[in-house]
Formats: C-alpha cells, structure tokens, sequence
C-alpha cells in the first residue's frame, strides 16, 4: 500500500495483494520507522456510510464502508473518493506505471491505458 499527501488531500494505492488481503481481513497497515518513531497509516473496513479518515497515535487510518469495500474488492472497480469534507480521500488499485521506473510493480494491476500509450510511442 502506498500514501501519498497534499495539502488535504489523502490518497491510499493498493496492489493485487494488498486488495486480496483487505477484502480477506477488513484491516490493512504499513509502517515507516522515523529512527524511534513509528509512523503507519491503515485502511480499515467500517460501517460508516462515506471513507473518512483520522489521525491518531502517529497512525492515520481510513475507514471504508463495508459495502464500497466488498465492490471494490470483489470487482474492476478502480476506486473510491470522498471529496464532500475538508480533507479529500481517495483509496485505488495501483497500475503499472506506463514509462519505466525504479520500483517493482510486478504485483501491481494492469493500466488500461498501455495499449494507447504503446500506439502513440510508435
């Protein structure tokens, strides 16, 4: 599971396995150890009606509906955002990315878009 972080903006990306693993357990966390400090942030199924989120004891978890998250495991469904609160939230599968990168991607899901970007590059 990756975060990303801007201004109010709060968005979680998952891959195959971490969809797999929520969709089994409800829960799903990821750690950074900052020398003695632990920062983690959590995806959590809940039975609130919207995603919301909150931050507390250095661990920001967001709350996904427990009906948006058996869709959202169980179909192509790429996401979900809540956009109607201060803070905007976004919880997605993770696509390949379409130019080379560093990092591994191989649990990542397919990007619909390859087969555009391949076309144009030709």
């Amino acid at each position: 599971m990756k975060i990303r972080i801007k201004g109010n903006s709060l968005r979680y990306r998952l891959t195959k396995t971490d969809v797999e693993t929520f969709g089994r357990d409800g829960y799903l966390e990821e750690s950074t150890k900052f020398g003695t400090s632990t920062f983690k942030y959590a995806l959590q199924r809940t039975e609130t009606e919207f995603l919301t989120a909150d931050f507390t004891d250095n661990t920001i978890t967001m709350y996904m509906p427990a009906a948006l998250a058996l869709e959202w495991t169980s179909t192509d469904r790429v996401g979900y955002e809540n956009n109607s609160s201060e803070m905007y939230l976004l919880v997605e599968k993770d696509f390949k990315c379409l130019d080379n990168v560093a990092e591994d991607q191989s649990d990542n899901y397919p990007n619909p878009l390859v087969e555009n970007f391949t076309k144009k590059k030709a």
